[in-house]
């Protein structure tokens, strides 16, 4: 998870590109730094979720796709 400070500076740097002063060079690498870390966490997560999915259709069979059955083993091995 990314600490307050860090989405509130890529909040901060959001709305200070939309302005019209805009951003710096440092402050543009910094972002691009900030957004990078922040996409990261976010698929990390989103692959924890998938690791626990299971696809069930309205008669209750399991209907989970094969390929999320070999990630979700892969993980277990591991």
């Amino acid at each position: 998870m990314l600490s307050k400070e860090k989405l509130l500076r890529i909040n901060e740097l959001a709305k200070k590109a939309k302005s019209e002063e805009g951003l710096t060079e440092k402050e543009k690498v910094e972002q691009e730094k900030l957004r990078g870390e922040y996409l990261k966490n976010v698929r990390s997560s989103f692959k924890n979720q998938l690791k626990t999915l299971t696809v069930i259709d309205p008669t209750g069979n399991d209907v989970t796709p094969q390929k999320l059955r070999d990630m979700q083993e892969r993980n277990r091995n591991h």
